[in-house]
């Protein structure tokens, strides 16, 4: 749901739906572009390679509506002179880009450096790259020759000038890393945001060199994992063959539903059974109310957990909640203590293994939990011994090694400390594409057109905040104190709306004629692009429709909600409404 449009788009492109670099890429970069991402927030451990990277020269540029204190300066929570000298600054150029002007913005960076690449030929841009590796670059150049100046500064928020920093940073830069997250992710265009950003990287050779790659920046440890070993509900056949030949079975070839789909599915009654492996699926999704009634048209739902959390309160005609190990805690099985693997956002593959004492001798691991599963309804039919397979984990690795390309000798391989890496051919110039090539792709501008009392709403986390799980109601680093329902806004709209700093206001979504409301947010000053706002999910989650997603990936778009604001029934602060300073 959050990296689907990343996949999609890095498909299309370059062969691979997974970033090319490596964390040794980080370290030989000459310039990182971080874009639509808050690493201090969401990413925090990416800031020790950023501080390294920063510490040696590599220029750093952060493109975001709001400038994240974490790519100001970082202070090495660990490095006890790093509080002392006041840590270290990282990004060397802020671009305050407009909710969903990132199309334009890279439009207008690649505009500059085709403009001096005719002024200076073949000294911007690597021609032997361009021709030998990619296609489409003639349509990409008479396409973007077209697009106008006025209509990139006006879509992306941002003067030509400092558009022209960015270009020169890109342009002197021999190495470019560019890494984002969902706030490039989460639009309508958003498949256009990442492909925007891979023909930034082809222009001058940076897919496949040492210090330069595509860098989708995934929030949990295995989500990445996930699709390798087959959690998506269009896994191509060469994959259910093998999996068949594996386990001595057909697997089913139509393919299944993504998250909207499935929630449109058990709205209507057409799936009876949710079953959940971890995770808040209610407050992770859009449209809540949607998604809470898809919830109780079931006729079973099941959530398989480490704690309780929201979701388990709405449920179907009946429910089950099946606690688990964590991943922190120890699993041990009929052949001993056991670990599992997971892969990262740079393709690394390796051992986790829990050392805590589990919260109780009856919980079972996630993997037991399956094979009883599978034991109680299928017995023997499939001829797979489930028991046996969770008695040792090895034994599930080695079917994985038989399945999943890139996994010859498993057990083997992941014993290497610090784990192994797995092949992408793009990362070694061979793009899995019809032709054989990366493609330049052509995009219209998006249009952020809104009516003059509209703004458009990102949906952002706090400090205190991992995925939908909230450990604490503060925000220190946005100066957020003891609550959250609370919308960042430009001073000078606050003011053209005639609303002050501290009122309570409700929020009004749009959408196709639609109305949907959250009420109750505190109004805060914040140095965000005109136009624009941002409040924390999942509590605007309720503003999202659940027809409103990305195009080609069906991802829900949370991070472009237009919007407006009213002054809310009940107005002046309440007890414990949260407080929020007009941050800096």
């Amino acid at each position: 749901m959050c990296h689907e449009s990343s996949g999609t788009g890095l498909r299309e492109t370059i062969g691979v739906g997974k970033g090319t670099v490596s964390l040794d890429d980080f370290a030989h970069a000459d310039a990182i572009f971080v874009i639509g991402q808050n690493p201090g927030t969401n990413h925090p451990r990416m800031l020790t390679a950023l501080q390294a990277a920063a510490r040696r020269g590599c220029k750093i540029v952060s493109i975001n509506p709001l400038e994240e204190v974490g790519l100001v300066r970082f202070q090495h929570p660990q490095h006890p002179l790093d509080l002392i000298r006041g840590g270290t600054p990282l990004a060397c150029l802020h671009l305050p880009v407009r909710i969903n002007g990132d199309v334009a913005l890279m439009k207008g960076i690649m505009k500059v450096m085709l403009e001096e690449e005719a002024r200076r030929p073949g000294e911007v841009l690597d021609r032997e790259f361009i021709g030998e590796h990619t296609s489409g670059f003639i349509e990409f150049a008479a396409a973007l020759g077209r697009t106008s100046w006025q209509e990139i500064v006006k879509q992306s928020g941002l003067p030509m000038e400092q558009i022209a920093q960015a270009a020169i940073i890109a342009m002197r830069a021999k190495r470019i890393i560019a890494c984002w997250a969902m706030g490039l992710t989460q639009h309508r265009n958003a498949v256009s945001n990442i492909q925007e950003i891979v023909n930034f990287l082809l222009l001058r050779g940076n897919i496949g060199r040492s210090g330069t790659g595509a860098c989708p920046v995934r929030g949990h440890s295995n989500v990445q994992g996930d699709r390798t070993m087959g959690i998506w509900e269009q896994m191509p056949d060469s994959f259910l063959d093998k999996l068949g030949e594996e386990f001595h079975f057909e697997p089913p070839r139509r393919h299944g539903y993504d998250t909207v789909n499935a929630l449109k599915a058990m709205h209507s009654g057409s799936v009876k059974v949710f079953f959940a492996m971890g995770g808040n699926f209610l407050s992770a999704t859009p449209d809540t109310e949607f998604t809470a009634q898809a919830h109780r048209r079931c006729r079973m739902t099941v959530c398989v957990s480490t704690k309780l959390n929201r979701a388990h309160l709405i449920t179907g005609q009946k429910a089950l909640i099946l606690p688990c190990l964590g991943r922190t805690e120890r699993d041990k099985q009929a052949s001993g203590p056991q670990f599992v693997t997971v892969e990262d956002s740079m393709s690394m593959v390796h051992k986790s293994r829990g050392s805590l004492a589990p919260a109780s001798e009856q919980l079972l691991s996630e993997c037991a939990i399956v094979a009883h599963l599978a034991q109680a309804t299928l017995g023997t039919k499939a001829g797979i011994d489930w028991l046996g397979l969770i008695s040792n984990y090895d034994r599930i690795r080695d079917s994985i090694s038989r399945v999943v390309p890139g996994f010859q000798h498993y057990n083997d391989r992941v014993q290497i400390p610090g784990g192994f890496l797995l092949p992408n051919g793009a990362r070694d110039r061979e793009f899995d594409t019809v032709d054989g090539k990366a493609h330049f792709t052509v995009h219209d501008l998006p249009n952020q057109d809104l009516n003059p009392d509209q703004l458009l709403l990102t949906t952002i986390r706090s400090h205190d905040q991992f995925n939908t799980t909230i450990y604490g109601l503060d925000d220190r680093y946005r100066g957020i104190y003891n609550g959250r329902r609370v919308v960042f806004l430009n001073a000078d709209d606050i003011a053209a709306a005639k609303l002050q700093a501290g009122q309570l206001v409700d929020l009004t979504s749009h959408f196709r004629g639609e109305q949907r409301h959250a009420s109750q947010f505190v109004v805060v000053p914040y140095k965000i692009p005109r136009g624009c706002a941002a409040a924390y999910y999942p509590e605007t989650n309720v503003l999202v429709p659940i027809d409103s997603v990305a195009e080609k990936s069906n991802t829900p778009v949370s991070k472009s909600i237009v919007i407006t604001i009213a002054p809310a029934a009940v107005t002046g602060m309440e007890d414990g409404a949260p407080s929020g300073s007009a941050a800096s």
